[in-house]
């Protein structure tokens, strides 16, 4: 299984990942495979903000319901001065920005770094 690893860019990014949290969390496919997390802490820190949201995806449709929750998440209002950067545990990492999230096809964009291939017929 692949881990989707978002961070959160914005004026407020604890406040944006708490509330993307909660909001992905309350879709019945991505139920319990959603948690906040933080990065490494900065020297002289004794904690890190809690600024990453980490998804849980199996083979499949997850994918297509993350790009579909966090476009529906990125239009709400006040989120123009979002972006956020989804990226695999070890992969290469994306941006997707509130500002042209309409003209930007997000599930193509999360493949992109989550490197999800189709399943190959048997």
């Amino acid at each position: 299984m692949a881990t989707a690893i978002i961070s959160v860019l914005s004026p407020v990014p604890v406040a944006d990942a708490e509330s993307l949290t909660d909001w992905l969390s309350g879709e019945p496919a991505l139920a319990g495979k959603v948690r906040l997390t933080g990065g490494v802490p900065a020297e002289g820190r004794l904690g890190v903000p809690l600024d990453t949201v980490s998804v849980l995806l199996g083979a499949g449709g997850p994918l297509t319901v993350l790009a579909s929750c966090l476009r529906a998440w990125l239009t709400q209002p006040r989120r123009s001065d979002v972006k956020l950067i989804v990226r695999h545990e070890h992969g290469p990492a994306v941006e997707i920005d509130a500002k042209r999230v309409s003209r930007e096809d997000v599930e193509q964009i999360l493949r992109q770094a989550l490197e999800e291939r189709p399943e190959q017929g048997g």
